[in-house]
Parts: C-alpha cells; sequence; structure tokens
C-alpha cells in the first residue's frame, strides 16, 4: 500500500530524471532521495516505535525541500537557506560535495525544526515525544554524510582542489548542526503562542543558516577554469 512518503519519493525521482546530473540541486536531490527511501524502509520493516509519527515527521520535512524547488520553477524566490543551492547550481567552481553539504546544511539547519513544530501541531504533541524520530532520521543523515565524503571527495589526482576543500567542509558538522536544529525547535515551539516573536526567530535562523550554505559552496577554482566535472 501507497503511504505519503511514496508520493514523495515520486517527485524526488522525478526531479532526478528531469534534472542534469551535475547541477547542484541534482546532487542534493539524489543524497536526498537515498535517505528517504531508507526512511520508507525502516518504517516498512517496523524500525520506528511509531511509525506515523515518523511519516508525518519525514512528510512535513521533505515538502519544505520540495516547496523551495517548486518555489524556484515559478521564478518565486525560496526561503533565505536555499538561495545560495539554487544561485549557484551550476557554478564551474564548485564541487558537487559541496552542493550536496550545502543542501543538507539548509535542510536540517532550517527547515527540520519548522518540521518538527509542524508535525507536533499535527499530532498534538510536544517535541519531546518525536525525540526518538528525530535521533533516527539524524542517524540515517549522519551515515550517508560519511558515505557522500567518501563518493564524493576529489581523488588524489585533484589534490590542489582537495586541499581547501577538506579545510572548508572540516569547518561545518552535521552533528553540531541536529543538534542546534533540536534546540531551535524547541525554542519555537515554546514560542507557539507567541506568534511575532516565533516569525522573527524563524527569519533570523533563515538567514543564519544561508550564510553558512554560502560559505559551504565557495568556490575552489579559478575564475575561467574549466568545470572539472563537465558542467558549462
Amino acid at each position: 500500500m501507497d503511504t505519503p512518503v511514496d508520493g514523495v519519493i515520486s517527485r524526488m525521482r522525478a526531479l532526478d530524471a528531469a534534472l542534469h546530473p551535475r547541477d547542484g540541486v541534482a546532487v542534493f536531490n539524489r543524497v536526498y532521495l537515498a535517505v528517504t527511501e531508507a526512511v520508507d524502509r525502516y518504517v516498512d520493516t517496523g524500525r520506528f516505535a511509531d511509525p506515523h509519527a515518523a511519516i508525518t515527521l519525514d512528510v512535513r520535512f521533505a515538502r519544505r525541500y520540495l516547496d523551495a524547488v517548486e518555489a524556484v520553477a515559478d521564478e518565486r524566490l525560496p526561503p533565505a537557506c536555499w538561495r545560495p543551492l539554487f544561485q549557484f547550481r551550476r557554478h564551474p567552481g564548485v564541487r558537487p560535495l559541496q552542493f550536496a553539504l550545502a543542501g543538507i546544511n539548509a535542510h536540517i539547519g532550517h527547515d527540520l525544526a519548522l518540521a518538527v513544530v509542524d508535525t507536533c501541531r499535527t499530532l498534538g504533541c510536544a517535541p519531546a515525544e518525536l525525540e526518538d524520530e528525530f535521533d533516527a532520521v539524524g542517524d540515517l543523515l549522519v551515515s550517508l554524510e560519511e558515505r557522500i565524503r567518501e563518493d564524493l571527495m576529489p581523488g588524489p589526482d585533484l589534490l590542489q582542489i582537495a586541499d581547501p576543500l577538506t579545510h572548508l567542509l572540516g569547518s561545518w558538522s552535521l552533528d553540531r548542526a541536529r543538534d542546534a536544529t533540536w534546540t531551535a525547535a524547541r525554542a519555537l515551539w515554546a514560542l507557539r503562542d507567541f506568534p511575532d516573536v516565533a516569525e522573527e526567530f524563524t527569519a533570523r535562523l533563515d538567514t543564519a543558516v544561508g550564510f553558512a550554505g554560502r560559505m559551504l559552496l565557495t568556490p575552489l577554482t579559478e575564475p575561467g577554469s574549466p568545470a572539472p566535472w563537465g558542467v558549462r
């Protein structure tokens, strides 16, 4: 039987088919598709203590990314956290690993906190009741981040590029981003009766995450250098 997660997976697969493989958004989309497929397998095999809560969180989370993609397609501004990825998606000096981690930064740093609050409102629960599901999805992301670093890190023949890349990516941590997101979700939930303050908090979070994403996408080749993976 199809679930709402299946619908999200279908949309991501359609994006994967439509985008150039080296498009920065396509790079992130492949990473996120793998995570979402893993969540779906977890649901099917009973790995979540509360599958309904896990599905709700996963779908609310994914829709924020898909809404950003749709906004850009409709020539509307996406949230600030996503703008660097869409702005630099075809930049020849940005490596695929940077695109993947910039997307993870936007999605974890901003979208996940809001998705937790959305899910709490939908299910009528507090964030503490979603902590197990939050941790399970976070663990999947950590394991995947390790894999994509290995898969997308340039080889020895590109060591000149890899040196600054290693330095740049060493300044960002998924574990730290995940911890900050949980704190942000709890803060937003505590502010739910103060909409003006919650709105300002969300806007500041969005801007800060976008700033970090812009740093992750710092071009690492000289202007005019050929794209090392064939993007023009």
